[in-house]
């Protein structure tokens, strides 16, 4: 390994009361994001949905705006469903602030699921650190924020990076500045939606060798088969945007899973994982009989 981060056998990592590791169940996360269009009845379907379909955590996406929201795109027009407005008050009309999450927090604990967030800025971290989320997420757009990684190391808490968008250099300059001890890395590709020929999941082994950390996938295609097919490849972690329905306005809704989908998808990782087994060869009770029954010599 060239990146200069201390590699080994791949540790576990505690996130809230789940393990994440090889060889443990599949930590699967519905990604609500901003899917819920600022609609906290919207943000609690959908957490509903995600308990439902057996996930173990959602995660949202928190951002304080006039840091997040370049200068000369804050007085920008845009159209939305609740009229014509600047984007900087479009992203104020789609961010939950206390009151917001203080219900997630409590609907949530009730439906026996983590959530957790996407910090985009330092204040955010600060926000969601008084609800002493289980783990903070870095997402692909943010890596290369070294001040906002170094503000999530600074909580103690476990950490999620998902790796889009990005090169091994840059990638290396984030697992060294959030440290191997309580990291999770998710492979991803940032295309939306995601081309089966840009998944790349012989990644997810590249990453696991380089670093040292479990890793996953977050998932941004259409459908169910490359994601399930990451969990086969050794995936410990999966992450996809979840919706109501993928006709409803929003950038990500088009590459969610609508809560059908998602049911599918736990039900199928929950399968394949048991499938997987620990790679010792013997002979299973089911094959007794046939083996008696049929073997003719031996």
């Amino acid at each position: 390994m060239t990146s200069g981060v201390p590699s080994g056998p791949t540790p576990t990592v505690m996130i809230g009361d789940k393990a994440v590791g090889p060889g443990l169940p599949t930590y699967v996360i519905g990604e609500i994001g901003i899917n819920h269009n600022g609609d906290i009845d919207i943000a609690r379907q959908l957490i509903d949905i995600a308990a439902d379909a057996g996930c173990d955590a959602v995660k949202f996406q928190k951002r304080t705006p006039e840091i997040c929201v370049p200068a000369d795109q804050r007085d920008v027009m845009r159209d939305t469903p609740w009229g014509r407005m600047t984007y900087l008050d479009y992203r104020y009309r789609v961010e939950f602030e206390e009151e917001g999450y203080r219900e997630i927090d409590v609907h949530c604990a009730k439906r026996g699921v983590h959530w957790f967030a996407s910090p985009w800025d330092v204040p955010s971290v600060e926000f969601l650190e008084r609800f002493d989320v289980v783990t903070h997420k870095i997402a692909s757009a943010c890596l290369t924020d070294l001040e906002l990684l170094a503000a999530v190391r600074e909580t103690g808490k476990p950490v999620i990076l998902s790796t889009g968008m990005s090169t091994l250099e840059e990638i290396d300059r984030a697992v060294e500045t959030l440290g191997t001890e309580r990291l999770v890395v998710l492979h991803a590709t940032s295309t939306y939606p995601l081309p089966p020929h840009e998944a790349n999941l012989r990644t997810i082994a590249t990453l696991a060798e380089r670093y040292g950390v479990p890793v996953g996938y977050s998932g941004h295609e259409r459908g169910l088969q490359i994601s399930i097919a990451a969990v086969a490849l050794g995936a410990v972690a999966v992450e996809r945007h979840i919706t109501l329905d993928r006709t409803m306005w929003g950038s990500d809704q088009a590459a969610s899973l609508e809560p059908e989908g998602l049911r599918h998808l736990v039900r199928d990782i929950r399968i394949i994982q048991e499938a997987l087994g620990d790679g010792v060869k013997r002979v299973f009770d089911g094959e007794q009989a046939p083996r008696q029954r049929l073997r003719r010599v031996g």
